[in-house]
């Protein structure tokens, strides 16, 4: 059975957490976006740190849900890694980057989900 939206984005946001990802937030888009239902955004603090997190999104997401991004834009060098899974598009960048391009201010309507504790 296929995970739901909301499920899915919990689990990379739980990944996320485990390898340390700084400042991630999770927002609904739905009624928002036609791209996607739901949006996380993460920060790493330096090349090997992006991988490490695109590494154990990837990993973690698949073991305990099956689920893979059918598409990746840019890799770790670039700075900003986008890993679409259709429902939840997760955005990992360089904490500088993410500074610059404010990109949680594009959704500024989006209701942002508490990551409950227990998942990170």
């Amino acid at each position: 059975m296929a995970t739901q939206g909301k499920e899915l984005a919990l689990a990379c946001a739980k990944a996320a957490a485990e390898i340390q990802a700084e400042n991630i937030r999770l927002f609904d888009l739905r009624g928002l976006s036609s791209l996607t239902d739901f949006m996380i955004v993460c920060s790493g603090t330096s090349m090997p740190h992006l991988r490490a997190i695109l590494r154990d999104i990837r990993g973690h997401v698949e073991e305990w849900t099956g689920a893979k991004p059918v598409n990746t834009e840019g890799k770790a060098d670039t700075r900003w890694v986008v890993l679409d899974y259709i429902d939840v598009m997760v955005h990992v960048m360089h904490e500088e980057l993410r500074e610059f391009y404010g990109l949680e201010t594009l959704w500024g309507d989006a209701k942002e989900i508490e990551i409950p504790s227990a998942s990170v």
